[in-house]
């Protein structure tokens, strides 16, 4: 088979603008350890949103191609290329894969946290005009570098499923996991009625939460996340967002508060809805700082406050498993809208920023 040299991708050369289609170059020869992918499938994630508004932003990191949730078939790979349980990959194979780790630093070695590595790099980190030049998701071809964890993806699970567990999922269930256990019974509030926050809502159901109150906006959303497993929604647009889940809750507030908005309101929101000695799991919160809230209610209260960032390959590989488990247990192919080519990536990204729809999926042979 002839190896691709170039491939069409869709770059994001300014924030706020459309993507350009540009052909890229791949690279001539495989390393070992690497791979060539066709794209199958990419599912747009906030972060991406994010990126193109410009609210997630660095010096120098334009122009790059957007998209770290997706799923390929191996094109090529160079010598000794496995996924990371030691499965040889060969062309024809449908693989995901995580972020590339270093393996050396404090945080791999010392921590054994593969998202506390100092070298950790992404897909859409790379810059665009330098090699190799396209390694994420809206592109027809990418080169999954060596460092990237890659996984051998059962056929049970669906394209958009494993894309979609390439980030959202696996930070959800991390997340889930730095929360410790779910009571049976317990009262749950999930912060954010986007991707993350619908499938949270589906997992606290499923974790055995007695309560789910999914707090969002815009209706259409709302109304989603009841089909997902929420008891009661909380638009935080009909009022103080605090009082109506203490309404709700008796005055008691919820065990656990799960944040995956990120707006200014997050923080203060998140403690005042708490319950006595309640946990409050801090995910979404990537953008500017946020309002302030008094630390004497996190001791008053006895609260427990938890940071989650992301996930790493042990997490995308729990999130493959938990999708093979309960496939019938909610209607997950409604988060996601109908595929379209990478030269409407840019609409869907708009349609996204709009709160227009939960899941873009772009098939880049469209």
């Amino acid at each position: 088979m002839t190896i691709p040299t170039m491939t069409r991708a869709a770059v994001l050369t300014a924030h706020g603008e459309p993507l350009t289609l540009k052909d890229l170059p791949l690279p001539a020869e495989i390393e070992p350890g690497a791979a060539l992918v066709r794209i199958a499938c990419t599912t747009l994630c906030g972060t991406d949103i994010e990126i193109w508004e410009g609210r997630m932003t660095f010096p120098g990191m334009l122009p790059m191609v957007l998209g770290h949730e997706m799923v390929g078939e191996v094109v090529a790979t160079g010598p000794d290329t496995r996924d990371a349980l030691g499965r040889p990959l060969s062309p024809g194979d449908r693989i995901g894969w995580s972020e590339s780790t270093c393996g050396e630093c404090h945080g791999c070695v010392v921590l054994r946290e593969p998202v506390a590595c100092t070298r950790r790099g992404y897909g859409f980190l790379q810059r665009a005009d330098v090699p190799p030049f396209a390694t994420a998701g809206l592109s027809e071809y990418a080169y999954v570098t060596p460092g990237a964890a890659k996984l051998l993806l059962p056929a049970a699970v669906k394209d958009t499923w494993a894309s979609m567990a390439g980030c959202a999922a696996k930070t959800v269930l991390r997340a889930f996991e730095r929360a410790g256990r779910i009571r049976p019974g317990s009262t749950v509030v999930v912060q954010g009625s986007g991707a993350l926050g619908i499938f949270a809502t589906a997992v606290a159901k499923i974790a055995g939460a007695g309560k789910v109150i999914t707090v969002g906006a815009p209706a259409a959303r709302l109304e989603l996340a009841a089909r997902f497993g929420a008891d009661a929604v909380v638009d935080f647009r009909d009022g103080p967002v605090v009082e109506q889940v203490r309404a709700l809750t008796g005055a008691l507030g919820a065990d656990v508060v799960f944040d995956f908005a990120g707006a200014p309101s997050v923080g203060p929101d998140a403690v005042g809805m708490a319950a006595q000695r309640g946990t409050v799991v801090i995910v979404g919160s990537t953008g500017p700082a946020g309002d302030g809230f008094p630390l004497s209610a996190i001791m008053g209260r006895e609260l427990t406050l938890v940071g989650s960032l992301n996930g790493d390959i042990s997490d995308y590989a729990r999130a493959i498993e938990f999708f093979t488990a309960f496939a019938d247990r909610f209607p997950w192919d409604d988060l996601f809208s109908p595929p379209v080519g990478l030269s409407a990536a840019s609409e869907k990204i708009a349609h996204m920023h709009q709160l227009d729809e939960v899941k873009a999926v772009i098939d880049p042979s469209l």
